[in-house]
C-alpha cells in the first residue's frame, strides 16, 4: 500500500522532532539563567482561529472550525509570594506574570449536512474553558504552568455562536449540533518550556530557534508536544514566538518591545502525542458520540508578527495532519490571527 500525504507529512514533521530536542539540550548550558527586565506593563489579548480563512478555503466548516480567545496577562512583580516562590523552585530564578485566558473551541463533522452525521466522523463537540497560568521568565526562557477548567457539551454554546455567525454571514444553519457530545465537567494541568537560541546576524537581519516542550493532563486531554519555531527578523527578544490556542507551539501573549519596531517572519514544526482528547473520544462516563483517534499528530506553520508601539499583531497559517482515522480532504488547515496590546 502507497503511504497517503497525511502519512508521510506526519513522518517528516516527527522526525524533526529529535533534532529541535538535541538543539535545546545542547544548547541549555551556555544559555544564562539571568533575570530579564522587570516589566510593569499588563497585556490584553484577543485571538480567532478559523479554519475559513485558511488560503484556498472554500468555506466549508469541519474539524476544528473554529476557536476564540481573549486573555489578560499581569505585569511582573504581580504574582503572590508563595506562587511565585513554588515557580522559582521549579524553573530557577525568574520573572513571574499571572495570565488568566477565556477560550471557546467548536468542532464538526467534515459532512454537516448527513443528518444523523456518519458515525466514523468526527463528532460535534463544543468546549468552553477558563486558563490560569504562571508565566516565568529568564534570560533565554520561558516556562509556563496553568490551569484548565470548564466544559465541553452544549452547555458550551457552540451550536448558538455557530447559528448565529451563520446567521449574520447569509450562510445554512447547521442542524447536526443535536448530536454533539454531551455536558461533562473538565480539568487539564498544562506546562511548556520554550527555549530562545540566538543563531546569529547577517544583513541587519537576526535569526534564532524556539525549540518547545510542552503537554497536559486532564479528561480534556492527553497529550506531549515537541518543536521549534525558526524566525528571521530584527528584535527577536521582544517574544518568544506567536500565541496559539492550545495544543500548539504557543510562545504566550507576553511581549516587550527592545526596539523600535520589531517584526519577524517564522517557520515551525511540532507533533504531538495524543493519549486522549474528549472531542473525539466522546464523553468519559456516558456513552456518545466518537471517532477512531489518531495517536500522533503533526503540524506546520507559517507566519508573522509585528509590534507597533505597544500593540502586537501576529497571523499564524497551520497545516495539521490528521486527528481521526479515516479523516476526508486530506491536510486540515486554519489560520490564527492574534491582537495584543501593553498598557
Amino acid at each position: 500500500m502507497q503511504p497517503n500525504r497525511n502519512s508521510l507529512f506526519r513522518l517528516a514533521l516527527l522526525s524533526s522532532l529529535s533534532a529541535t530536542a538535541l538543539l535545546a539540550t545542547a544548547s541549555a548550558p551556555a544559555l544564562a539563567q539571568a533575570l530579564p527586565p522587570a516589566d510593569a506593563a499588563a497585556i490584553w489579548s484577543i485571538q480567532d482561529e478559523n479554519s475559513s480563512i485558511a488560503p484556498g478555503s472554500k468555506l466549508t466548516d469541519k474539524y476544528y472550525v473554529n476557536g476564540f480567545r481573549f486573555g489578560w496577562t499581569s505585569p511582573t512583580g504581580s504574582v503572590p509570594a508563595p506562587l511565585s516562590n513554588i515557580d522559582d523552585w521549579i524553573w530557577g530564578k525568574g520573572r513571574d506574570r499571572l495570565s488568566f485566558d477565556f477560550s471557546q473551541a467548536i468542532y464538526t463533522p467534515s459532512d454537516t449536512q448527513t443528518i444523523p452525521p456518519n458515525p466514523s466522523d468526527r463528532p460535534y463537540a463544543g468546549v468552553l474553558t477558563v486558563t490560569g497560568s504562571l508565566v516565568h521568565d529568564s534570560m533565554f526562557s520561558r516556562s509556563t504552568l496553568g490551569v484548565q477548567a470548564g466544559l465541553v457539551g452544549p452547555d458550551a454554546m457552540a451550536k448558538e455562536v455557530q447559528n448565529g455567525f451563520h446567521s449574520v454571514i447569509d450562510r445554512g444553519k447547521v442542524d447536526g449540533w443535536g448530536y454533539q457530545i454531551h455536558d461533562e465537567p473538565v480539568f487539564d494541568l498544562l506546562a511548556e518550556k520554550i527555549w530562545r537560541v540566538p543563531l546569529g546576524r547577517a544583513g541587519g537581519l537576526d535569526f534564532d530557534a524556539l525549540p518547545e516542550a510542552a503537554g497536559g493532563v486532564g479528561n480534556l486531554r492527553d497529550y506531549g508536544l515537541a518543536g521549534s519555531v525558526f524566525r528571521i527578523g530584527q528584535g527577536l527578544d521582544s517574544d518568544y514566538g506567536v500565541a496559539r490556542l492550545n495544543p500548539g507551539l504557543s510562545g504566550t501573549d507576553v511581549y516587550v518591545p527592545t526596539r523600535r519596531v520589531p517584526w519577524y517572519v517564522f517557520a515551525g514544526l511540532d507533533g504531538q502525542l495524543v493519549a486522549h482528547d474528549i472531542t473525539i473520544d466522546g464523553n468519559t462516563f456516558r456513552h456518545s458520540a466518537s471517532a477512531s483517534r489518531q495517536p500522533y499528530v503533526g503540524e506546520m506553520e507559517i507566519g508573522f508578527a509585528v509590534i507597533l508601539g505597544q500593540a502586537r499583531i501576529s497571523y499564524t497559517q497551520v497545516i495539521q495532519t490528521e486527528e481521526i482515522k479515516g479523516q476526508q480532504g486530506g491536510l486540515h488547515q486554519f489560520g490564527s490571527l492574534a491582537v495584543s496590546l501593553r498598557y
